[in-house]
C-alpha cells in the first residue's frame, strides 16, 4: 500500500477513491498548510495530490524522497509546479484540464457582463445605502451585440467563452499559438489575428492563455494603450499575465473603460489602487468554484495519482 499526501482539503469523493487502495494523509486545516508542515508531511510519500496554493519545487521533491512517483495537481494551471525538477527525478506531474472549462467560461462571461453593464457599481451603491433613482443617463453601460470579443488563448476555455459571446451577438477574433479546428472556427465565425491587431479591434479582451515566462505581463502599459478607450479587459487565467499597476493606472486615467478580474498578480493580495476604482469588478478566484467542477477536478487528480501508482499512464499528464 502506497502513501498519498494531499496538501489541502478536497472533496470526499476523491479522498474515498484514494483510500480504497492506499494510505492517505490529507491536510484538513481551515487555512492552507504551512511550508514547514508540508515538507514534514511529504517525507516518504509515494504520491502528492497538490493544490495551486502549494509550491512544488526541488526542495519539496527532495524532502519527499526518491520513492515519490507522482505529483497530481488539482488545477488546470501548473505554474506552482517545477515540472523540469519533477522530470529530472523521474516524477510524473499531472493536472486537471477539461473538467473546469464550462465553469470558468461562465465566470469569464459573468465578468464581461458585470464590467460592461456596471453591475458591481450598482450593487455597491445600493448596499451602501446611497440615494438613487432611475434616470436616462444613470449608470449607463455598454451593450455587447455587434461588438468584438478578442480571446487571448483559444483553448477549451477560450472557445467556451467565445461560444457564449457568439450567443450574445458578438464577433470573435482570437490570438493563439496555433489555428483552432476549422469546424470550430466556422461555428464561431472566429478569425485568428496577432495580439497587436486583437488589442486594437476588440471591445472586450478576455485572457485565457497559460502563464509562464512568455506571458508574464503580457498585458502591460503598452498593450493597454493600444486598446480603445471603450474597451474592457477580463482575466480568468492567471494574475501575473497582467501588470496590475499598469492596469490600475489605465483604469484610473480612462485609457480603457473597465475590467473584470478573477485572478491577481500577487494573489490573494490585490493592488491597492484597484480597490479604490469603481470601473473594475473583482472576484476571489471563483473560476472553477462549483460543487460539480471542484469534485470533478479532485477525482481526476485522484485518478491521475492512482494510475501512476498502478504503473499505468495517467489520464492527463503535463507535457
Amino acid at each position: 500500500m502506497s502513501r498519498v499526501v494531499v496538501t489541502g482539503r478536497i472533496p470526499d469523493a476523491a479522498i474515498e477513491k484514494l483510500r480504497a487502495e492506499h494510505e492517505v494523509d490529507a491536510w484538513q486545516g481551515p487555512e492552507s498548510i504551512g511550508r514547514e508542515e508540508l515538507l514534514r508531511r511529504v517525507a516518504g510519500a509515494d504520491a502528492v495530490v497538490s493544490l495551486l496554493t502549494e509550491r512544488i519545487d526541488a526542495e519539496l521533491l527532495d524532502a519527499a524522497g526518491p520513492q515519490l512517483k507522482v505529483v497530481a495537481n488539482v488545477a488546470v494551471g501548473y505554474d506552482n509546479i517545477d515540472v523540469p525538477a519533477c522530470t529530472e527525478r523521474g516524477i510524473v506531474a499531472t493536472n486537471t484540464p477539461g473538467v473546469l472549462t464550462e465553469a470558468t467560461a461562465d465566470i469569464a462571461f459573468g465578468l464581461i457582463l458585470m464590467a460592461t453593464r456596471r453591475l458591481g457599481e450598482g450593487e455597491r451603491l445600493i448596499r451602501a445605502g446611497q440615494a438613487w433613482k432611475w434616470g436616462m443617463f444613470f449608470l449607463l453601460g455598454s451593450s455587447l451585440q455587434g461588438k468584438t470579443l478578442g480571446v487571448v488563448g483559444m483553448g477549451g476555455i477560450g472557445q467556451a467563452t467565445a461560444r457564449r459571446a457568439k450567443a450574445f451577438g458578438m464577433d470573435i477574433v482570437y490570438q493563439s499559438r496555433s489555428e483552432i479546428d476549422p469546424a470550430i472556427a466556422a461555428e464561431l465565425g472566429a478569425r485568428r489575428v496577432d495580439l497587436d491587431e486583437l488589442l486594437t479591434v476588440s471591445d472586450v479582451v478576455s485572457l485565457h492563455c497559460p502563464y509562464g515566462a512568455a506571458t508574464h505581463h503580457l498585458i502591460g502599459e503598452e498593450q493597454l494603450a493600444a486598446m480603445k478607450s471603450s474597451t474592457y479587459l477580463v482575466n480568468t487565467a492567471r494574475g501575473p499575465i497582467v501588470d496590475e499597476a499598469a492596469l490600475a493606472a489605465a483604469l484610473r486615467d480612462g485609457v480603457i473603460a473597465g475590467a473584470g478580474l478573477d485572478v491577481f498578480e500577487h494573489e490573494p493580495q490585490v493592488h491597492p489602487e484597484l480597490l479604490d476604482l469603481e470601473n473594475v469588478t473583482l472576484v476571489p478566484h471563483l473560476g472553477s468554484a462549483t460543487v460539480e467542477t471542484r469534485t470533478a477536478m479532485a477525482v481526476l487528480a485522484a485518478d491521475n495519482a492512482l494510475a501512476v501508482l498502478g504503473g499505468e499512464r495517467p489520464p492527463t499528464p503535463i507535457g
